[in-house]
């Protein structure tokens, strides 16, 4: 129904990336995600699959090592592999958005060449550093330090919850090159996690998502040469957002695929589970759920499909989707938690054991109301914008 309602703009080659995302997650990750997810491993055998398809760049052109693809095609993508396992999701999502995204749209012709060609081709792992200990949404009081010196940039300070962070090859970071300025002094740097001064310190012990990688990481007098600055001192904040854009359309993705697996399992569970003499799913109180979840689902998905054409047309018009992807991540995200839930509950004391995928499920879906802008923000940046108060 809801591919039909699209239909205009999925083309051949969207139904093909899909069956393809879909076949490779179907095979390739969902045997092995329960492992490791329980285990909190990084699925290193997986994702260098992924590359060598084409998923860690898929909007990157061919000629910097991507699949050259759109921004639908990204989702269709991402949604199938989220369906088999989120964390692999995680992985893409960075890769593809918060990493390459910026590089695509900030970053020089050298830069694109030895920063976003070995990620995007799946040779190597991309971050984006942003958040701090003590600075999450509020990011003019982030306390790390960039010093210019010469033309080098030496780089002190401690940074939180970097996704991939204990396997990055390379880093989009954000810190302070001016703190007298506030959020209007934050610089960004394209970091080589090989050189000194770049230390990977506490893994993040997490409720979701565990095998997607997170970690705190240190700079120690790491020295950043001026070619490696991501557009110009002060303009850190600008390209930060501007990035957190595309990642909200990548995370209603996640969401969405979540989503899915749930309400499949519940779907499956309710036709085959008999209590008093009949299929659950014959229950009104089943049967209703089950109405509620798949109604919030196709909502959600018209809404993230919206965000992804709307990113789409922005690289014609050079119009900000912000007000779209903020939307999309915020609905799609709450009813990723609302989809689950209910898939525990239909599935009783079942839905609570590890022997069945609902429950990985359940945790997974709450990280999508925290990252890349929580709830809470969504609705502040939707608000001020419809109020006029940019």
């Amino acid at each position: 129904m809801s591919e039909d309602m699209l239909f205009p703009y999925l083309t051949q080659e969207h139904e093909m990336i899909r069956q393809t995302a879909r076949d490779f997650a179907q095979k390739e990750i969902a045997p092995i995600a329960a492992e490791f997810d329980e285990s909190g491993e990084f699925p290193y055998k997986t994702i260098r699959k992924m590359g060598e398809m084409g998923f860690m760049g898929i909007e990157v052109p061919e000629e910097y090592g991507g699949a050259g693809m759109d921004t639908l095609a990204y989702v269709l993508a991402l949604e199938e592999i989220c369906k088999a396992d989120a964390s692999h999701g995680t992985i893409m999502s960075v890769n593809n958005s918060l990493y390459a995204y910026g590089l695509l749209k900030f970053g020089t012709e050298e830069q694109k060449q030895k920063y976003l060609f070995p990620v995007a081709s799946g040779q190597a792992i991309g971050a984006y550093s942003l958040t701090e200990p003590m600075s999450g949404s509020d990011a003019g009081t982030m306390r790390s330090r960039a010093v210019r010196k010469g033309d080098e940039y030496i780089i002190n300070g401690r940074k939180s919850w970097v996704t991939s962070g204990p396997v990055a090859d390379y880093v989009v970071l954000f810190t302070m090159t001016d703190p007298e300025k506030g959020h209007r002094g934050i610089t960004a740097f394209l970091i080589d996690a090989r050189k000194p001064g770049f230390i990977r310190s506490k893994k993040e012990p997490k409720l979701g998502i565990r095998a997607s990688a997170t970690s705190e990481i240190v700079f120690e007098d790491y020295r950043a040469g001026v070619e490696d600055r991501l557009g110009e001192e002060g303009e850190g904040f600008k390209i930060a957002m501007t990035v957190l854009d595309a990642g909200r359309i990548g995370i209603g993705a996640q969401a969405l695929g979540i989503a899915e697996a749930a309400y499949a399992a519940s779907l499956e569970y309710a036709r085959q589970r008999e209590a008093f003499g009949q299929k659950i799913g014959q229950f009104q109180g089943i049967a209703f759920q089950l109405a509620d979840m798949k109604t919030q689902i196709e909502a959600s998905r018209l809404l993230v499909y919206h965000a992804a054409l709307a990113k789409e047309r922005s690289k014609k018009t050079g119009e900000r989707f912000t007000l779209e992807a903020s939307i999309a991540k915020l609905y799609a995200s709450e009813m990723a938690c609302f989809v689950t839930d209910a898939a525990v509950q239909i599935h009783g004391g079942m839905g609570y054991s590890k022997e069945l995928p609902v429950e990985r499920y359940y945790r997974d879906a709450r990280i999508t109301r925290i990252y890349e802008g929580t709830s809470e923000i969504q609705r502040l940046v939707i608000s001020r914008l419809e109020l006029g108060l940019r």
